[in-house]
């Protein structure tokens, strides 16, 4: 009898505790992963952010957000230093964005200690290839996504600012949103600081971002290339005393040119990861409002 007690009692405490903490319930996660690649004949590690209701509805599918780390940096970077599942949260609570699956893949680690950086295909390095045959189908396949342009969008910073800007100018059609901070659209062939090994990793990920210039891309585009940019939203964000700022204006310039609605922020801050941080808050919601148009 005492023990039947004891349990109603411990039944009524935490219907009581959840009556009055409503966060003790069902919660966001993000779950780090990895996925052996045969093109890089190496294991890659991502994280997923899986929103509040993944576990409770399991007919619910949802959009998807693949959000690109910078130079140096992995996939736990966006979870561990910004921060990602606080700000989704947040933002979730107060209406400001819907929920979403976001996916940051790795791209990265200490170039100066061997690992390779880079999201474009370079000799020892089909990161591309990986990206769009291995990677984005085995995560579209493993977790409830819905799986088509209005419900697929694409962010990054710094060198994946650039990467996710290129993907979404040269994969218009898989694409809905892109989002841009501080990104790395461009190298200027003169004034780049030249390697003292053409081959090494350093150099490889320069020419990479040189050949697949984002500022050229729009800059060379003829009407039918235009229209299919027209078909992706367009955000850059960009801090005032960015390193990259002044590549980040010539490629608003480019698109306004070309007549490509693109939205552009300067605001107070430079290339670090308190800007990201904050950017997370126009980022998600931006991203939000335009899935399923």
């Amino acid at each position: 009898m005492k023990k039947i007690a004891l349990t109603l009692m411990a039944a009524c405490t935490l219907m009581t505790a959840h009556a009055q903490f409503p966060g003790w319930g069902p919660q966001s996660k993000v779950v780090t992963d990895s996925l052996h690649s045969e093109i890089l004949n190496d294991y890659r590690a991502y994280d997923v952010f899986l929103p509040k209701s993944y576990e409770v509805d399991a007919n619910k599918k949802y959009p998807v957000l693949y959000l690109l780390h910078g130079m140096l940096d992995t996939n736990r970077g966006w979870s561990e230093r910004g921060h990602l599942k606080d700000v989704m949260d947040q933002l979730v609570e107060s209406g400001e964005a819907d929920e979403m699956v976001i996916v940051t893949p790795n791209a990265g680690g200490n170039i100066y200690t061997g690992a390779w950086n880079g999201y474009f295909n370079m000799p020892g390095w089909a990161y591309e290839d990986f990206f769009y045959k291995e990677f984005l189908p085995h995560i579209e396949k493993s977790y409830r996504i819905v799986g088509d342009k209005s419900n697929r969008a694409i962010a990054g910073l710094s060198m994946g600012g650039g990467g996710a800007t290129s993907y979404a100018q040269r994969y218009a059609d898989m694409y809905c949103t892109a989002y841009a901070m501080s990104a790395l659209m461009s190298i200027p062939e003169i004034g780049a600081v030249p390697s003292q090994n053409p081959d090494d990793k350093m150099a490889l990920l320069t020419k990479s971002v040189i050949e697949n210039s984002c500022v050229n891309y729009v800059a060379e585009a003829d009407e039918a290339r235009k229209n299919k940019l027209r078909s992706v939203k367009w955000f850059v964000d960009c801090g005032d005393d960015d390193f990259l700022l002044d590549c980040n204006i010539e490629f608003t310039q480019a698109m306004r040119q070309a007549q490509i609605p693109c939205q552009f922020r300067v605001r107070d801050g430079g290339h670090t990861w308190e800007y990201w941080h904050s950017a997370l808050y126009n980022c998600l919601p931006f991203v939000s409002r335009n899935f399923g148009k």
